[in-house]
Protein backbone atom coordinates (compact mmCIF):
# COMPACT_ATOMS: atom_id res chain seq x y z
CA UNK A 1 0.00 0.00 0.00
CA UNK A 2 1.53 3.18 -1.25
CA UNK A 3 1.09 6.20 0.56
CA UNK A 4 -1.35 8.72 -1.33
CA UNK A 5 0.96 11.98 0.39
CA UNK A 6 4.37 11.07 0.13
CA UNK A 7 4.71 7.53 -1.67
CA UNK A 8 6.20 5.72 0.86
CA UNK A 9 4.79 2.14 1.18
CA UNK A 10 5.63 1.84 5.15
CA UNK A 11 2.24 2.29 6.78
CA UNK A 12 0.55 0.94 10.27
CA UNK A 13 -2.60 0.40 10.38
CA UNK A 14 -4.12 2.17 13.30
CA UNK A 15 -7.59 1.09 13.35
CA UNK A 16 -9.98 -1.94 11.39
CA UNK A 17 -13.69 -2.04 10.97
CA UNK A 18 -16.42 -3.89 9.21
CA UNK A 19 -18.67 -1.25 6.97
CA UNK A 20 -22.23 -1.23 7.95
CA UNK A 21 -22.95 -3.84 5.01
CA UNK A 22 -20.58 -6.31 6.38
CA UNK A 23 -18.96 -5.98 2.78
CA UNK A 24 -15.50 -4.49 3.41
CA UNK A 25 -13.17 -3.52 6.08
CA UNK A 26 -12.24 0.07 6.66
CA UNK A 27 -8.85 0.70 7.12
CA UNK A 28 -7.48 3.44 9.25
CA UNK A 29 -3.60 3.76 8.08
CA UNK A 30 -1.21 5.76 9.30
CA UNK A 31 2.07 6.42 7.02
CA UNK A 32 5.91 5.87 9.09
CA UNK A 33 7.07 8.03 6.10
CA UNK A 34 5.14 11.08 6.62
CA UNK A 35 3.40 10.72 9.85
CA UNK A 36 -0.20 11.32 7.94
CA UNK A 37 -3.53 9.14 7.95
CA UNK A 38 -5.59 7.99 5.24
CA UNK A 39 -8.51 5.48 4.87
CA UNK A 40 -8.09 2.06 2.40
CA UNK A 41 -11.21 -0.21 1.52
CA UNK A 42 -10.75 -4.34 1.67
CA UNK A 43 -13.36 -5.81 -0.55
CA UNK A 44 -13.69 -9.44 -1.81
CA UNK A 45 -12.74 -9.62 -5.63
CA UNK A 46 -15.55 -10.37 -7.84
CA UNK A 47 -15.43 -10.51 -11.32
CA UNK A 48 -15.34 -7.29 -13.35
CA UNK A 49 -19.08 -5.93 -12.88
CA UNK A 50 -19.52 -4.21 -16.37
CA UNK A 51 -22.25 -1.88 -17.00
CA UNK A 52 -24.64 -1.12 -19.98
CA UNK A 53 -25.23 2.26 -21.06
CA UNK A 54 -28.11 3.87 -23.03
CA UNK A 55 -26.85 3.28 -26.22
CA UNK A 56 -26.01 0.10 -25.87
CA UNK A 57 -22.34 0.01 -25.22
CA UNK A 58 -20.33 -1.26 -22.15
CA UNK A 59 -17.84 -0.38 -19.90
CA UNK A 60 -16.44 -1.38 -16.34
CA UNK A 61 -18.47 -0.24 -13.68
CA UNK A 62 -16.99 2.85 -11.93
CA UNK A 63 -17.30 3.41 -7.95
CA UNK A 64 -15.46 6.40 -8.68
CA UNK A 65 -18.28 7.91 -11.22
CA UNK A 66 -21.16 7.36 -8.52
CA UNK A 67 -19.11 9.01 -5.89
CA UNK A 68 -18.60 11.90 -7.43
CA UNK A 69 -22.02 12.22 -8.55
CA UNK A 70 -23.32 12.11 -5.12
CA UNK A 71 -20.23 14.63 -4.39
CA UNK A 72 -22.17 16.45 -6.71
CA UNK A 73 -25.65 16.12 -5.12
CA UNK A 74 -24.80 16.78 -1.84
CA UNK A 75 -22.44 19.72 -2.01
CA UNK A 76 -22.96 22.15 0.91
CA UNK A 77 -24.89 19.60 2.54
CA UNK A 78 -24.56 18.31 5.67
CA UNK A 79 -23.44 14.95 4.76
CA UNK A 80 -20.06 13.04 5.35
CA UNK A 81 -17.99 11.65 2.68
CA UNK A 82 -17.50 8.49 4.65
CA UNK A 83 -21.64 7.98 4.61
CA UNK A 84 -21.15 8.57 0.71
CA UNK A 85 -18.71 5.75 0.55
CA UNK A 86 -21.09 3.75 2.29
CA UNK A 87 -23.92 4.52 -0.21
CA UNK A 88 -21.44 3.54 -2.85
CA UNK A 89 -20.83 0.15 -1.40
CA UNK A 90 -23.98 -0.27 -0.59
CA UNK A 91 -24.94 0.34 -4.60
CA UNK A 92 -21.80 -1.29 -5.89
CA UNK A 93 -23.54 -5.02 -3.95
CA UNK A 94 -26.80 -4.41 -4.95
CA UNK A 95 -26.15 -3.98 -8.65
CA UNK A 96 -23.25 -7.21 -8.41
CA UNK A 97 -25.88 -9.28 -6.53
CA UNK A 98 -27.18 -9.48 -10.30
CA UNK A 99 -27.10 -13.27 -11.67
CA UNK A 100 -25.09 -11.44 -15.00
CA UNK A 101 -22.13 -10.03 -14.57
CA UNK A 102 -23.34 -6.95 -16.60
CA UNK A 103 -25.99 -3.95 -14.64
CA UNK A 104 -27.34 -1.59 -16.51
CA UNK A 105 -26.81 2.23 -16.20
CA UNK A 106 -30.74 2.93 -15.43
CA UNK A 107 -30.88 -0.06 -12.26
CA UNK A 108 -27.65 1.98 -11.35
CA UNK A 109 -29.16 5.09 -11.49
CA UNK A 110 -32.37 4.46 -9.86
CA UNK A 111 -30.27 2.90 -6.83
CA UNK A 112 -28.61 6.09 -6.44
CA UNK A 113 -32.03 8.32 -6.54
CA UNK A 114 -33.90 5.81 -3.86
CA UNK A 115 -30.38 6.01 -1.56
CA UNK A 116 -30.66 9.88 -2.19
CA UNK A 117 -34.37 10.04 -1.26
CA UNK A 118 -33.63 8.30 1.86
CA UNK A 119 -30.92 10.47 2.85
CA UNK A 120 -31.50 14.20 1.83
CA UNK A 121 -34.23 15.46 -0.20
CA UNK A 122 -32.39 18.36 -1.38
CA UNK A 123 -29.76 16.32 -3.16
CA UNK A 124 -32.26 13.90 -4.38
CA UNK A 125 -33.81 17.04 -6.49
CA UNK A 126 -30.24 17.89 -7.70
CA UNK A 127 -29.52 14.67 -8.49
CA UNK A 128 -33.30 13.64 -10.19
CA UNK A 129 -33.14 16.99 -11.89
CA UNK A 130 -29.73 15.86 -14.16
CA UNK A 131 -30.71 12.04 -13.80
CA UNK A 132 -34.14 12.26 -15.12
CA UNK A 133 -33.78 14.89 -17.86
CA UNK A 134 -36.92 17.01 -17.07
CA UNK A 135 -38.28 18.56 -20.43
CA UNK A 136 -40.26 20.93 -18.86
CA UNK A 137 -41.05 22.54 -15.36
CA UNK A 138 -44.28 19.71 -15.35
CA UNK A 139 -41.96 17.08 -15.19
CA UNK A 140 -40.29 18.42 -12.83
CA UNK A 141 -43.08 18.88 -10.58
CA UNK A 142 -44.55 15.45 -10.80
CA UNK A 143 -41.36 13.84 -9.15
CA UNK A 144 -41.24 16.86 -6.48
CA UNK A 145 -45.03 16.04 -5.75
CA UNK A 146 -44.85 12.87 -3.62
CA UNK A 147 -42.06 14.28 -1.62
CA UNK A 148 -44.45 17.52 -0.94
CA UNK A 149 -47.40 15.16 -0.01
CA UNK A 150 -45.22 13.59 2.75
Amino acid sequence: MRCPFCRSTRDQVVDSRMTEEGIAIRRRRRCLGCGRRFTTYERIERTPLRVVKKDGSREPFDREKILSGLIKACEKRPISTSRLEDIVTRIEAAAADHRSHEVTSKHIGELVMRALRDLDQVAYVRFASVYREFKDVTEFMAELQPMIKA
